[in-house]
């Protein structure tokens, strides 16, 4: 009975050792039947092996600045920028291995334990996906479906993606390709995007903690934001951190330090609307945007395609100085606030009825808000809408809910609630500006500011903007008489009435300018001392002599290129130009009569760092050495005795103390040789500051988007008051930066200077030369 009983139990277990295997077997089959079924397709497509080799993300283009530094993107969705692994942190990438994938260097895209330990806890303990296969999600699955059945199709090929991804990258690349898709919300695509815009610093500089904080945001950024849940997300950072101390990666002692330090979070948002340049940045788009249409990729077959901005991560290199860039952005700042202050001020209604204009008429102001009311945005928007006019004009008159500038908030921005009308009103009454810095020797721009504020005022001063010159044309006019006429600057002309006579320069009527303070002195001015105090009788007096026509050439081969025409009042300023045409125009002087054009980008590279673009000088010799050194001499004149003494002094020039601050003096006191020539239109509708020193060329423009927008008087309205001052903070920051080598030498003296410059020198000889007159006048022949 007992070898019965045996029997049956030995084949009782021979047949659960055999369905064990046959099971066994089975399972496997079935695993390797759904991953064979997976890659042929039946899940979904899945991506073709070429793709799998060269995975296609969207990159941003980078914009650099010729200190290294990144100035901006060009992107649409993605402002993604790729890091090497190399350039990855340690820290990072423990944090990552330690809180994702603690078995990644082992496993080949799929973790067996995990996968057993998630089935068999059912996910309470725990997902299964390793970095390999968020990776895959991230590339080629997409989103998680909320269908049960679609969910485990999406598992089962991001199962099949992952090994073909560790097939196909080392472990190091399958890591930073991870970290550059990911996409860590606001703008923020990738490691780098990232790190620069919640921390402001570049991946390799991460702290432990920092590198934890971004980890974490990786299982969910929309709801780990630290932003928006900044408790959520700190909790979130410190598990993170429990599993670097879990794995060995920190010690329990540096984990309890640094889960007890707060989230040092450094918001930088990078967006097209803010950030450092942004008036340049919007230019460069224009410029690339013209570049790409005429510089097509190199043919493929036999298609060709073209760049794409925002997609190709193109890699654009420009010469703007980051450092100089923010020293002119803070001086804009810092000044413009006090004298927008000034003018809200002056321009009450009490004090100005019509506010902000000035000198015109209602009907002129009428004009000028109905012309700005076409314009808008608003009536575009209506009127593609199919909305007819009647509409459109109501839409103006009705109060609405908006956010507008506002230079005494801490953000630049109030909400307020306005009719779109008066907000029109509004935003005239600010005064707007434009400045450009610039090496004479290169045409490298180092500084461009097209305004106040580019998000609410997004018109570019620099470039779009032509305003009158005023007496910072006079300078032409002089190097065309010292030019041709071979005048020193110590020769001499009388400020008296002086008038020319209709038809002789192309003048229709006869033309006699007046000094600004409308007097005449009845004394003679050297050139150097009319220049400096701009004394227009002396300037009429040169181009009557030189022609117009003369001067017209001159500027022309200056890069002046508006409509210039030959007659004798343009030597008074009065054609409109902009700042890059007149910083242009000036660096020939700095540069020994030589003139560059203005250059902005000196390489473009594409994402791989072939050279596409390398910039070539353009240049043309205009002035001798002697003739661009004899105008220099005539400049520096400004700032030692004329409308620039400024610059050097510690005078005080009070402002109205009810607007939060005085100023109290003149914070420049700049004592090395700087060539400059302000300049003021009339009613004080412009003020301009041109100002050189050896090796960097700036111009400064202030004024009201209307010419009717100005101050009442020229105490405020004049250029050295309105545009000088931002020249002086400007160039005192940048003193204050060594490394940035601005010169505080003299301008460098031609050796063979045939032009006598030394007046005490000059005069001797005139003395000497009229002495021999004399003499041969007596002489009996």
């Amino acid at each position: 009975m007992a070898k019965v009983i045996k029997k049956k139990t030995t084949n009782s277990f021979s047949k659960f050792i055999l369905w064990f295997w046959v099971l066994f077997a089975s399972g496997i089959a079935l695993v390797a039947l759904i991953f064979l079924s997976a890659s042929w397709g039946l899940f979904g497509e899945l991506p073709p092996y070429e793709y799998l080799e060269n995975p296609q993300t969207n990159l941003a283009s980078q914009i650099i600045s010729s200190d290294g530094n990144l100035l901006g993107k060009f992107y649409l969705d993605d402002n993604r920028t790729d890091v090497k692994f190399e350039d990855l942190p340690e820290n990072l990438v423990n944090t990552l291995i330690a809180s994702e994938d603690i078995r990644f260097m082992d496993h080949s895209g799929i973790d067996a334990r995990g996968t057993l330990r998630a089935f068999a806890y059912l996910g309470s303990k725990g997902g299964a996906s390793t970095i390999s296969q968020q990776l895959a999600r991230q590339l080629f699955v997409g989103v998680r479906s909320r269908n049960k059945f679609e969910t485990i199709q999406q598992k089962i090929k991001e199962w099949v993606l992952a090994i073909r991804l560790e097939r196909s990258y080392t472990k190091e690349e399958i890591i930073s390709m991870y970290l550059n898709i990911y996409d860590f919300g606001n703008n923020a695509d990738g490691i780098r995007s990232a790190a620069r815009i919640y921390f402001g610093k570049e991946p390799k500089d991460l702290k432990v903690e920092e590198s934890a904080m971004l980890v974490g945001m990786l299982q969910n950024s929309s709801l780990f934001n630290p932003l928006r849940r900044e408790e959520l997300t700190l909790n979130k950072r410190n598990v993170v951190l429990g599993q670097m101390a879990k794995y060995d990666y920190i010690t329990e002692a540096e984990k309890d330090s640094l889960q007890a330090t707060k989230m040092d979070i450094n918001f930088n948002p990078e967006n097209h609307r803010e950030g450092l340049a942004t008036y340049f940045r919007m230019y460069l788009q224009r410029f690339m945007k013209g570049w790409i249409d005429k510089n097509p990729k190199p043919a493929i077959g036999d298609e060709r395609d073209r760049y794409n901005l925002y997609l190709d991560g193109l890699k654009i290199y420009t010469t703007i100085d980051s450092k100089m860039q923010a020293n002119a952005e803070e001086a804009v700042n810092e000044h413009m606030t006090k004298l927008q202050a000034e003018f809200f001020n002056q321009n009450t209604t009490v004090r100005n009825p019509t506010t902000p204009f000035s000198d015109i008429t209602p009907e002129e102001t009428n004009s000028i808000m109905e012309r700005a009311m076409k314009n808008s945005e608003r009536w575009r928007i209506m009127s593609d809408a199919g909305k007819s006019e009647k509409e459109i004009r109501e839409s103006f008159s009705k109060k609405t809910e908006m956010t507008v500038f506002d230079w005494k908030s801490p953000t630049k921005e109030k909400d307020t609630i306005l009719t779109p009308l008066d907000s029109i009103r509004y935003y005239k009454t600010f005064l707007r500006t434009a400045m450009m810095s610039m090496e004479p020797q290169t045409g490298h721009v180092k500084a461009w500011v097209g305004g106040i504020n580019y998000k609410h005022f997004q018109y570019d001063n620099v470039i779009q903007g032509a305003r009158q010159a005023g007496s910072t044309f006079k300078p032409f006019v002089y190097a065309a008489a010292i030019d041709q006429l071979r005048l020193s600057p110590c020769e001499t002309r009388p400020d008296t009435q002086y008038c020319i006579e209709a038809g002789k320069h192309g003048n229709m009527e006869a033309w006699c300018p007046r000094n600004s303070d409308l007097k005449y002195s009845g004394t003679s001015y050297t050139l150097k001392r009319a220049l400096a105090n701009s004394v227009n009788t002396v300037t009429a007096q040169l181009i009557d002599e030189v022609g117009p026509k003369s001067v017209v050439s001159m500027v022309r081969n200056l890069g002046l290129n508006g409509d210039v025409p030959e007659v004798p009042s343009i030597a008074l300023g009065t054609l409109d130009v902009n700042v890059y045409e007149m910083v242009g125009a000036y660096g020939a002087f700095a540069n020994q009569g030589v003139y560059v054009k203005p250059v902005m980008v000196t390489r473009i590279e594409n994402k791989d760092g072939t050279v596409l673009y390398e910039y070539v000088p353009e240049t043309k010799d205009v002035l001798s050495k002697d003739v661009s050194y004899a105008i220099l001499d005539l400049l520096k004149g400004v700032t030692q005795g004329g409308s620039g003494t400024r610059l050097r002094t510690t005078g005080y020039n009070k402002w109205r103390p009810e607007y939060d601050e005085i100023i109290t003096g003149y914070p420049y006191e700049l004592t090395n040789p700087i060539a400059g020539k302000t300049g003021t239109t009339q009613n004080n509708s412009d003020g301009w500051f041109m100002g050189m020193v050896p090796n960097l060329v700036t111009g400064v423009w202030v004024g009201g988007e209307e010419r009717a927008v100005h101050f009442k008087s020229i105490t405020y309205g004049q250029g050295a008051s309105m545009a000088l001052p931002i020249w002086g903070l400007y160039m005192k920051k940048n003193y204050a930066m060594e490394e940035l080598g601005i010169s505080k030498e003299d301008f460098v003296k031609p050796e063979d200077m045939s032009i006598e410059i030394d007046c005490d020198k000059f005069t001797k000889e005139l003395r000497q030369n009229n002495d021999v007159e004399d003499d041969l006048e007596d002489l009996d022949f």
